[in-house]
């Protein structure tokens, strides 16, 4: 597994090796040795991952920006069918990054996994027909903690690759002031 710095320092891609033929292709998604000392290399701590989620969207449709208040998630994100730009935005108060973006197109063609550490908001938007994204957790999912940003919030000007309108679910579209 390949560890790659990004823009944020404590967002990190992950490129794992894949091993292929004409019979099709092997590779680890994780293995929590690797992930540990990638963290380690960065001068960060490496999050326990404690739940695995998996979805489904249609091209065009947008989710996010979600994060937990008093619970923070991290996110090991992949694509396992299409592709999507994913985004993570800081939103820690105290970070010398607080309210910079970073976005990287993830497809089950690259392999990349994006992690998204905990006090960011997550969104992605579906570039293919269809993508279906998997990942990882460091906290389980506590609905009645879940807080949205408005994916177009002009404090964060995200410069999604939007190809139409997106499609949104109802608690997706909040107000921007």
């Amino acid at each position: 597994m390949h560890c790659i710095s990004t823009e944020i320092p404590d967002v990190l891609l992950f490129e794992p090796q894949v091993f292929g033929d004409e019979r099709g292709f092997f590779m680890e998604t994780f293995r929590e040795s690797e992930f540990n000392a990638c963290f380690k290399a960065h001068g960060l701590v490496a999050p326990k991952l404690v739940q695995e989620n998996h979805s489904r969207s249609m091209n065009n449709v947008l989710r996010g920006l979600h994060y937990q208040a008093t619970r923070p998630q991290g996110k090991l994100v992949r694509v396992i069918a299409g592709t999507v730009f994913d985004v993570a935005v800081d939103i820690r108060s105290e970070s010398p990054t607080h309210g910079r973006w970073v976005g990287r197109e993830l497809s089950a063609d690259n392999r990349l996994q994006q992690w998204i550490p905990p006090g960011f908001a997550h969104g992605f938007y579906v570039l293919s027909d269809s993508a279906e994204v998997v990942y990882k957790c460091s906290d389980y999912y506590a609905p009645e903690d879940e807080q949205v940003l408005p994916w177009n919030d002009p404090r964060f000007a995200i410069a999604w690759p939007l190809s139409a309108a997106p499609i949104l679910s109802r608690r997706d579209t909040p107000e921007v002031d």
